[in-house]
């Protein structure tokens, strides 16, 4: 099976910056489509970014321009850099692998912007 294991969470203060790592066990992880997803408290799990295996990527509106999603495929990594972080940014981030028909969900990583 694929493990995924997200790190670089933390508190950090509003029109501040952080950014998270997604690191994939496996072979697989230079052709799988990826993605960010977060969920807040009380709401649905929701798209934050996704980069495919060509490297296109797509954001939601909330996060545009102020995120970019990334990728090394030679460390089995993915990345997202948040920047002017709002407090409506809080929530728990996850990482998804994408390798039909199957996907991978890591367990997640919290940020906390504070305003």
């Amino acid at each position: 099976q694929v493990q995924l294991v997200e790190s670089g969470g933390g508190l950090v203060q509003a029109g501040g910056s952080l950014r998270v790592s997604c690191t994939a066990s496996g072979s697989i992880f230079s052709r799988s489509n990826l993605g960010w997803y977060r969920q807040a408290p009380g709401k649905q799990r929701e798209l934050v970014a996704l980069i495919t295996s060509s490297r296109g990527t797509n954001y939601a509106d909330s996060v545009k321009g102020r995120f970019t999603i990334s990728r090394d495929n030679a460390k089995n990594t993915m990345y997202l850099q948040m920047n002017s972080l709002k407090p409506e940014d809080t929530a728990v981030y996850y990482c998804k692998l994408t390798d039909l028909p199957f996907t991978y969900w890591g367990r997640g990583t919290q940020v906390t912007v504070s305003s």
